[in-house]
């Protein structure tokens, strides 16, 4: 297999490939068992930031 047929193929599936990204992704954010550390990193802009200063 040289590479233009793989440069083909890739070329025909490129939006398959994306959009099984796109799902890993999701799936990977919306995982239950990352809730927690969702949630206290979505938290942090909204901190006070007082401590940093010292």
């Amino acid at each position: 297999m040289d590479f233009e047929r793989v440069f083909e193929f890739l070329q025909t599936f490129w939006v398959v490939w994306l959009m099984a990204f796109f799902v890993g992704i999701c799936i990977w954010v919306y995982w239950p068992g990352r809730r927690r550390s969702l949630e206290a990193q979505g938290r942090i802009p909204l901190e006070d930031g007082d401590e940093e200063r010292g």
